[in-house]
């Protein structure tokens, strides 16, 4: 069975009432630039104030629902995985991306999301790197870790940090190996996300875009539809699983 992967971005989750990265410093975080809550250096010059600033955005998250995007999405992946069950990666029907670290493709039933960005919602210690799991979003100070002392961080990837090998083979494998390649609701600037299509178009695969407003990759793809995710995808979805059935 032919395998179909999608990319998501920043526009998806928007339609559920996320704001943007730099959206979100508005208000009480106008005053704020991305060195200070978006990197290494930020944080250790001021953890407090970084680790404040992800719990005001996870308790802007917790207050939104996947929209008819992400629900759509999930549906595919279970249409095309119920017809083809695999545990193996290279041979999985269905594989989605996203830039997203909201969680709300897990929320809305996505089992097993490449999430290149990281995650909102785990955090890790900034010294030994030991996964620390989920934490209350009334801790308004960063923990300490109990095997080293160190402090917890978001388990987010921040500017001048590198994503994970884990996360970047298995986005390669699915580009690659994919021959239905949706790119939804991302600019097409944020590297190396936005190469990933442009990888798919390379290996042969047919790359849709859907975005309201054309991008970088537009030109490329072999096919672009104008609109968002929400108003898009339930009706592109039951045309993909048709094609695959």
């Amino acid at each position: 069975m032919p395998a179909l992967c999608v990319l998501t971005g920043a526009g998806i989750s928007a339609e559920s009432g996320i704001p943007t990265f730099r959206g979100a410093q508005s208000g009480l975080w106008a005053k704020y630039d991305p060195t200070q809550l978006a990197t290494p250096e930020g944080f250790r010059a001021n953890p407090t104030l970084v680790w404040r600033w992800y719990q005001w955005r996870r308790s802007v998250v917790a207050e939104a629902d996947p929209n008819a995007g992400h629900i759509a999405i999930a549906d595919l992946e279970i249409a095309l995985c119920e017809r083809a069950p695999t545990s193996d990666d290279a041979h999985r029907p269905f594989t989605l991306i996203t830039q997203n670290v909201d969680g709300l493709h897990r929320k809305a039933g996505s089992s097993d999301p490449v999430e290149f960005h990281g995650n909102l919602w785990e955090n890790h210690c900034d010294a030994c790197e030991r996964a620390a799991g989920r934490v209350a979003l009334d801790i308004e100070e960063p923990p300490a870790c109990p095997a080293c002392g160190g402090l917890i961080r978001p388990s987010v990837v921040w500017f001048g940090e590198t994503i994970s090998e884990r996360a970047i083979q298995r986005a390669l494998q699915a580009v690659q190996s994919c021959s239905i390649c949706l790119v939804v609701g991302t600019s097409s600037l944020v590297y190396p996300a936005a190469a990933l299509p442009q990888v798919a178009l390379e290996a042969g695969a047919e790359v849709i875009e859907v975005n309201p407003e054309a991008t970088p990759l537009t030109p490329l793809v072999s096919r672009s539809i104008r609109g968002t995710a929400g108003e898009v995808l339930p009706g592109l979805v039951a045309e993909l699983i048709a094609t695959f059935a």
